[in-house]
């Protein structure tokens, strides 16, 4: 039993994922975060868990941290999910684990897929694939003996990767690599869609690391279009729509991304700051219930960007910041750490040498 409050800071994937955890287990612990992790949902996570015989107590704000979790025996239940999530998923398969039952979980859309790829490999039994609805469906079973070790080299994050490649894509001539960079398909959908923008980008030295396909990608210098985003294609690329966001600012014509809702119970609702931070340096933008829309100018952008303390917003404005023609003040450049630590020496880096 934790002697304290478990505080997992800003981060939304460590409290869910180890509430399912936690589930199976025969304590109890609460668990808290700052002022913005408290601020987001959490019986997306709680009600499967309690279905499962997790006890939960809200010690403060119904569906907000902090949250007491007692564990115990569980039994495997079939979870639908109204959304396209991968801490939903993760936290009912790690659940499944600790409590060693079997379960499953229906999704309308298939999320990241890093859990299962790592459970996996661990020698567990998962299996995944598409629903006869049209939606995706994770199954897992629990092992019959532990599971095996593994060694793996953490390969670079896509999403991170993202803000490096929109600097070298808004360049005006040059290429830059990025290596070892995590390309599993279910994260990869930023790429795919500049690309459809008018992007050339190159995959080098493919390899695998503990079932993670990984690479390294040279992003080449170059004139964007405008596009368009489905609902389809936003799991793949929740955490790069900010930086899609700006890219488009510089993009010929009207990027419009619709069935992005869930940016709103983002580290903030990320919908208003991408619209209002671009509207204060000159862009023309506008706020959809489930996304934005952006049109792209060649004008020099001024004025100051709101960070709403969240890393992502902050990197990406950053990026329009570091062009040469662009005079951005970033508000609390500092929250970039949570993520990032060293992204401002890294982007003057790059930027002094282009």
């Amino acid at each position: 039993t934790p002697e304290t409050v478990l505080d997992c800071g800003n981060s939304g994937t460590t409290t869910r994922l180890l509430m399912g955890l936690l589930a199976g287990r025969p304590f109890c612990a609460a668990l808290t975060g700052d002022a913005s992790l408290r601020s987001r949902p959490m019986r997306r996570v709680t009600e499967p868990l309690q279905r499962m015989g997790a006890g939960v107590r809200e010690l403060e704000r119904p569906d907000r941290l902090p949250v007491e979790l007692c564990g115990a025996t569980l039994v495997g239940i079939h979870h639908r999910s109204p959304k396209a999530s991968a801490q939903i998923k993760s936290a009912v398969l790690l659940a499944g684990l600790s409590g060693g039952v079997a379960v499953s979980v229906h999704e309308p859309g298939q999320s990241r897929d890093h859990t299962e790829r790592m459970l996996a490999a661990l020698g567990a039994r998962v299996s995944a694939g598409r629903a006869a609805d049209g939606g995706w469906e994770v199954g897992f079973e629990p092992p019959t003996g532990p599971l095996r070790p593994l060694e793996m080299a953490v390969p670079g994050d896509p999403s991170s990767a993202a803000f490096l490649a929109a600097l070298a894509l808004l360049a005006d001539e040059g290429e830059l690599t990025i290596t070892g960079v995590d390309l599993n398909p279910t994260r990869t959908g930023f790429f795919r869609v500049v690309e459809r923008m008018g992007a050339r980008i190159e995959v080098v030295d493919e390899r695998d690391s503990g079932g993670e396909p990984v690479g390294d990608l040279v992003v080449h210098a170059g004139r964007l279009r405008s596009t368009t985003v489905g609902g389809d294609e936003v799991p793949s690329m929740i955490d790069e729509l900010p930086v899609l966001a700006t890219l488009a600012a510089r993009a010929e014509g009207e990027t419009v991304v619709r069935g992005a809702e869930e940016l709103r119970a983002k580290e903030s609702d990320r919908i208003v700051a991408i619209v209002s931070n671009l509207r204060e340096i000159g862009v023309e933008a506008e706020e959809l219930p489930d996304g934005f829309v952006v049109h792209g100018t060649d004008r020099p952008l001024r004025g100051r960007v709101r960070t709403y303390h969240d890393h992502r917003i902050a990197m990406a404005f950053g990026v329009l910041a570091a062009l040469q023609e662009n005079d951005l003040a970033i508000e609390a450049p500092e929250v970039v750490d949570v993520s990032f630590p060293g992204f401002w020496h890294l982007l003057a880096r790059l930027t002094s040498n282009a």
